[in-house]
């Protein structure tokens, strides 16, 4: 079973960087591991849908996902050589960031494959002791604050999805749906008693937004985002983010089968209203590139769960969403590490002459604004207008004009800071000063490339990702 041997060589490849001290091994050791991640993604895409160690499938949602993370998982490995030689952290330091990094990938993925409720909530959990790791890379009061605030808040939100799990075997049982398998459950679900199934909703969808990034248990990502090294950043606004999107989804899949469909609709609509207007509150005030960065996070969740709320085009508009977000976040958090080398500053107020310091870099900026805004050539262009289309076709006609009257003051926030930087004169003589680093396009290369590629997708989509889609959408039906 590949997955088994995937588990098992994924931990060997952990513990040996974290012992091995050798920077030379422990590349060949990374690039193994990317290789490794690539080789599941095809044997898993390519497989025919069935069953590994009784606990692991591979449908269409899970394939879609596990796409995503394996580029990102190479290009954040590439980025994550250059942090680490920049800042020149010691060995040990090293060891440690990649031990975990490399534990933390393995995890998102195995919670993808998961087809049992128990073993994705395991897998969660295991990717907030992975992550914490790398949000306290620094070491600094701060990073130390940020990962403890995100332990503390995710383990509450754990066990809000423990509970869940709970109250949802209780209706299995009394339902005599046999087991917590998600298409064995999906098959019952009309038996389920309707309480029991809510109460399991909601408790399960509020643990889950700690990862997604919503509303109520928003806050933990923003310090993590915040402190963590950019290359972990890009993963943790990419696919650790959809780490929670998918919780929430398998359990709308299982909810959609029933009366309560309704309920779990407006528990959705509230809490994505609710990030947009924490996005926009936020953005307007905000005084660093990553924290920005990361409220955009929870806008595009929150548009993306409305169009998980609304249904029909709206369905394919949240996964389509999904995807592209993750491509323009990573690119976006990747030229923030390159953008700090050359300014020296997190800070908005510091940032200026971007176009003069680092030309291809100042093109990510502005590129990825334009695809943040979801203003044509962006692919989110098309993801919005989809689950925009399927508000219009519900009749809710206020919500439209919220969230369009939210994503303006959002826009207008991102794009007045991200000016700032391309434009304004920079503070100090950073621009002909000889010790401003040069950043080189080899390194800016694979964020343009992302960038390209949420273009590709969003005009031009392939016809294997419209068709894992559409089939990942079958189990809303």
């Amino acid at each position: 079973m590949f997955i088994g041997f995937y588990i098992l060589l994924s931990l060997i490849i952990a513990g040996a960087v974290y012992f091995n001290r050798n920077k030379t091994v422990n590349n060949c050791l990374l690039y193994l591991f990317a290789a490794l991640q690539c080789s599941l993604c095809a044997e898993r895409f390519f497989a025919a849908d069935s069953v590994q160690l009784q606990f692991f499938t591979n449908d269409s949602i899970a394939k879609l996902l596990l796409i995503v993370l394996s580029i990102l998982n190479i290009t954040s490995i590439f980025y994550s050589l250059i942090y680490l030689e920049k800042r020149g952290d010691p060995p040990k330091v090293r060891s440690m960031y990649f031990a975990a990094y490399v534990v933390l990938i393995m995890s998102i993925s195995c919670n993808y494959l998961a087809n049992h409720i128990a073993i994705g909530w395991i897998f969660v959990e295991l990717t907030t002791l992975s992550a914490s790791v790398l949000i306290y890379h620094r070491k600094t009061t701060r990073s130390l604050e940020a990962a403890w605030k995100y332990v503390f808040i995710c383990s509450v939100s754990v066990a809000l999805i423990f509970m869940g799990i709970l109250l949802l075997g209780l209706a299995v049982e009394r339902a005599k749906a046999g087991d917590l398998f998600y298409l064995s459950m999906m098959k019952s679900a009309a038996n389920f008693d309707s309480l029991l199934l809510k109460s399991a909703f909601l408790l399960i969808f509020t643990g889950y937004t700690v990862k997604v990034g919503l509303f109520p248990m928003y806050t933990a990502g923003i310090d993590a985002k915040d402190k963590a090294p950019s290359p972990a950043s890009a993963i943790l606004s990419s696919s650790l983010l959809n780490v929670g999107f998918l919780g929430i989804f398998r359990m709308y899949a299982l909810i959609s089968k029933t009366n309560s469909v309704s309920f779990a609709n407006a528990v959705i609509i509230i809490s994505a209203v609710c990030s947009l207007i924490i996005a926009a509150a936020y953005m307007v005030r905000v005084k660093s590139f990553k924290r920005m960065f990361a409220y955009s996070s929870i806008e595009h969740m929150g548009i993306a769960m409305l169009g998980l709320a609304m249904g029909g085009i709206g369905y394919f508009g949240a996964l389509l969403h999904v995807v592209l977000h993750s491509f323009i976040k990573a690119a976006m958090f990747y030229q923030y590490g390159s953008m700090f080398r050359v300014i020296r500053s997190k800070f908005i107020k510091d940032a200026g002459g971007y176009f003069k310091l680092n030309l291809w870099g100042a093109l990510v900026f502005l590129a990825g604004f334009f695809m943040l805004s979801a203003i044509p050539p962006s692919g989110l262009f098309v993801s919005e207008f989809l689950i925009f289309m399927s508000m219009f076709s519900k009749g809710y006609v206020w919500l439209i004009f919220a969230a369009g009257l939210l994503l303006t003051f959002i826009i207008w926030s991102l794009g007045i800071n991200i000016f700032r930087l391309l434009f304004q004169n920079p503070k100090g003589n950073k621009i002909d000063n000889p010790e401003t680093e040069k950043i080189s396009f080899s390194e800016t290369f694979p964020q343009l490339a992302l960038l390209a590629l949420v273009v590709y997708i969003g005009y031009f989509p392939p016809p294997f990702i419209v068709g894992l889609i559409n089939n990942a959408l079958q189990l809303l039906k």
